[in-house]
């Protein structure tokens, strides 16, 4: 059971870095970007060039050069989600929801096979893996890769907490996500906070997508299909439009897809995690936190 609990928490992380860029998004123009999971591919593959232009790395140096390719594949893939913003959405502003969905879908769709014919369909070998022995922890197994990685989410959550909660940036895109009319009219501007919510987010997905290759080892471009159908699962568990929603609702259903897969096998493993998105969307539709937290970004 330990090990278990201790499985859906490391993956949980993952999902909860991505489930943020998808409901502070949402939160401020009311998008779903369905696009967002191929953003954390995008940063994945950033990560994978700039690995390649680095060359070969002593085990020593691993940490440190994966922190500094981690940093720039986030300023990569935040760049990315800001030329999203600006090229796909923001001439749709005003326009209906759903023109607005079909455009995310096909900006999805855009990015995979762009990436396809940039970096071909074969998967590819990241070039970067942390090293390190397993110790046992209350029963459990716990890798030093899997720390190393969990730590460095978590430090990514509380920056963002801290960004949305302490800054001025993040009074305005609280401002913004309770009444953008009234935000424009007091001064703030609307379009630059809400190109730097999707900055922000992307950055966070890119993250998420070079520890995932740093991890697992393997990376191509369908990978953020997957991945982003949870993250969206995850946000909506959480309560999408809130932070600390999408955090609870990516351990959430992390230790619900571990538990549910040492219950009825690894198969099974998605099935458990959108069975789930169903239960929550019938029986709690806001999700665990609700409408009951004002802030939302």
């Amino acid at each position: 059971m330990t090990q278990l609990i201790w499985n859906g928490i490391f993956v949980g992380a993952f999902y909860a870095l991505v489930a943020l860029g998808y409901s502070m998004v949402y939160g401020i123009i009311k998008l779903l970007n369905f696009a967002h999971g191929d953003i954390y591919m995008v940063g994945a593959f950033a990560g994978f060039a700039m690995i390649g232009l680095l060359g070969s790395v002593s085990a020593a140096a691993t940490l440190p050069v994966l922190l500094v390719v981690l940093v720039a594949a986030m300023l990569l893939s935040g760049a990315g989600g800001l030329l999203l913003e600006r090229v796909a959405y923001r001439p749709l502003r005003g326009s209906p929801r759903l023109s607005v969905l079909i455009t995310a879908v096909g900006a999805s769709f855009a990015l995979e096979y762009g990436m396809r014919l940039v970096a071909g369909p074969n998967p590819r070998v990241y070039g970067l893996r942390l090293e390190g022995s397993s110790v046992e922890l209350l029963g459990a197994r716990v890798s030093m890769q899997q720390v190393a990685l969990v730590v460095v989410a978590v430090a990514l959550m509380i920056a963002l907490q801290y960004l949305v909660m302490r800054t001025r940036t993040g009074r305005a895109m609280r401002a913004i996500a309770e009444d953008s009319t009234a935000s424009l009219l007091m001064g703030i501007n609307v379009n630059a906070v809400i190109s730097r919510t999707f900055f922000i987010g992307s950055a966070l997905a890119g993250a998420a997508g070079v520890m995932a290759g740093a991890y697992y080892g393997k990376i191509d471009f369908l990978m953020g299909f997957v991945i982003g159908l949870k993250a969206f699962t995850a946000a909506v568990i959480g309560g999408i439009g809130n932070i600390k929603g999408a955090m609870l609702g990516g351990l959430t259903l992390g230790l619900l897809e571990s538990l549910g897969t040492g219950w009825l096998g690894g198969q099974w493993r998605d099935v458990f995690a959108f069975g789930f998105l169903i239960v929550f969307l019938v029986v709690r539709p806001t999700g665990i936190l609700g409408e009951r937290v004002t802030e939302r970004v």
